[in-house]
């Protein structure tokens, strides 16, 4: 299935101060003080700007440093490197292939029985989806990378294409 993973301006106002900042200004949240930094929930985590898949709970790890980290992308081809030479120092950027956002950077201090890598990224810059709801939300053919999820709740819709236990009014049941 062909994706279109552009940047648009309907997405781009659609995003917060902080999601601006980091995927757009190259900016950096603070450490530990970030939406995904802990989350261990089963899912997928795509760039906020286009709806990319980026990265898999499956690949994320504790690296004490505060942001998310991941020892590899979802697919090779989801993300860019290219040299930072902001801040006096010499990095490796991350970005989306899609909408070119700015996701974090890539350092070679991972988990070397996973390949020694360490994708650190901007919570602002991804958007998480759980496991649970990837059919729902669109991204179903990820659900086979979750085979202990329980998506049978939130993948429960009516034929009349509501979800099960709401009204028509949308109010639950």
């Amino acid at each position: 299935m062909s994706h279109d993973y552009r940047k648009t301006p309907e997405a781009l106002s659609n995003l917060t101060d902080i999601q601006f900042h980091v995927t757009q200004k190259d900016g950096t949240e603070p450490a530990f003080q970030n939406e995904y930094w802990n989350n261990h929930e089963p899912g997928l985590y795509v760039d906020v700007v286009s709806g990319q898949p980026l990265f898999s709970s499956i690949d994320k790890y504790d690296s004490s440093t505060g942001w998310p980290s991941f020892s590899k992308p979802l697919e090779g081809s989801a993300v860019r490197s290219q040299t930072d030479s902001s801040l006096g120092m010499t990095r490796t950027e991350i970005r989306s292939t899609g909408a070119d956002s700015h996701l974090g950077h890539l350092f070679h201090d991972g988990p070397a029985d996973a390949g020694g890598e360490r994708y650190c990224m901007n919570s602002a810059a991804l958007r998480f989806i759980p496991a649970r709801e990837l059919r729902t939300q669109g991204y179903g053919e990820y659900l086979a990378l979750f085979p202990e999820a329980d998506t049978t709740a939130a993948d429960t819709t009516a034929a009349d294409g509501r979800t099960a236990g709401t009204t028509t009014e949308g109010h639950a049941s």
